[in-house]
């Protein structure tokens, strides 16, 4: 994909990402009066996303919504919620939420599939690694994952408190390169529109800036935890990651093909890509926690590009969790680069040598055939 340069502000046009997050806040899903889902509204979404997954595009929804219907069934009163009282909420609304997406996409012959997650599971690497295969064999699979925050066991402590941020989290674990905001504002304006009407939208955003920090405003509606502010905070993670963002209007109907057709937006540009983003994270950001020596063989496969498999493991050094960061060594003593480990210290030392198809025999489970995979492999420059 020709990806647009930062440097040139260039708007991009929606079809040219081969993977896109679409977040979508409570506020635009459930009507705040009745408490119910828009139906209609969601069934046109449903469409947009059923044309941009017919083009081969890989589409994940980060999908509020479960605690605003939840507590409709439940007669809950209105007003701010006790945290149990949410939770509660959200046992009973992740069904219906589920149920109405699985309903909306299956019209369009595409099958869903639900992932809760909290924020652990994008902060503890064992935990990512395991939620970003599920979100990748979805999606090879040609299943669109549903995302939302575990709101039945997250708490106050803990959760992000908005999806905003949690779209973010999901569109860099999953390697997105654009991460859509369906929000009730269509972009970023000067200052807030709804009290100056001097107030002048902004379509592109090359850089984060203080100046582009203050413009942020507070949260705009009860049922929406978000706000400008946390948007700003989610394309600040997302760009960081090599992911673009933009953030439109969805009150209209069929809003991604509103982006797509010119709508007005705000568009904030990386001037890298997820793959890149991601290598540098794991090169740099990251304490490696243990050695793998390589043969000769395996030096060459992954400087061909290959995974590491245990095969070509000849010696484990240090102690280390599965999804820890670990250096790669060639035969030499050289280091070859830097990755994530699929297993912990213990079990790679039982498998180092072994064919992949060994492993369930010798760890009584059968894990995966990598011990590094080269999406989780930076190496390092050769000279």
């Amino acid at each position: 994909m020709n990806r647009p340069a930062a440097a040139r502000s260039a708007v991009p046009s929606l079809r040219q990402f081969r993977r896109i997050v679409v977040k979508v806040g409570s506020s635009l899903l459930v009507d705040r009066e009745r408490g119910r889902l828009k139906h209609a509204w969601l069934a046109a979404l449903a469409e947009d996303i059923g044309n941009l997954h017919g083009t081969g595009a890989d589409v994940i929804v980060v999908s509020s919504g479960a605690i605003a219907l939840g507590r409709t069934v439940l007669d809950m009163p209105k007003g701010v919620l006790k945290l149990e009282e949410s939770q509660a909420a959200a046992a009973v609304g992740q069904i219906a939420l589920a149920r109405s997406w699985a309903e909306a996409l299956g019209h369009q012959g595409i099958t869903t599939g639900q992932i809760l997650v909290t924020l652990g599971d994008t902060e503890e690497r064992r935990r990512y690694l395991n939620a970003r295969a599920t979100l990748g064999r979805l999606m090879e699979l040609r299943a669109v994952p549903v995302v939302n925050e575990n709101d039945t066991v997250a708490t106050s402590e803990i959760r992000y408190g908005d999806n905003d941020r949690l779209a973010a989290r999901v569109a860099t674990m999953a390697g997105a390169d654009l991460l859509v905001l369906l929000s009730d504002i269509d972009g970023l304006y000067t200052a807030p529109p709804q009290s100056d009407p001097e107030a002048t939208l902004i379509p592109v955003v090359p850089r984060i800036t203080a100046k582009i920090e203050a413009m942020a405003g507070g949260a705009a509606s009860e049922l929406s935890r978000g706000g400008m502010r946390t948007k700003i905070e989610a394309a600040k993670i997302a760009t960081a990651g090599g992911t673009h963002m933009v953030i439109a209007d969805g009150r209209v109907k069929n809003p991604l093909g509103a982006i797509a057709g010119g709508a007005r937006c705000t568009w904030f540009l990386t001037p890298s890509n997820p793959v890149a983003a991601r290598k540098k994270w794991i090169a740099g950001a990251l304490e490696p926690r243990g050695v793998l020596h390589l043969d000769a063989g395996a030096a060459r496969a992954i400087r061909a590009g290959k995974s590491l498999l245990p095969a070509g493991v000849a010696k484990v050094e240090g102690e280390f969790d599965r999804g820890d960061a670990v250096v790669l060594r060639a035969p030499d003593g050289g280091e070859l680069g830097r990755g994530l480990v699929a297993y912990d210290s213990r079990h790679a030392a039982l498998i180092v040598g072994r064919s992949s198809r060994d492993i369930e025999g010798i760890l009584g489970y059968a894990g995966r055939a990598e011990m590094v995979h080269r999406d989780d492999m930076a190496l390092a420059a050769e000279g």
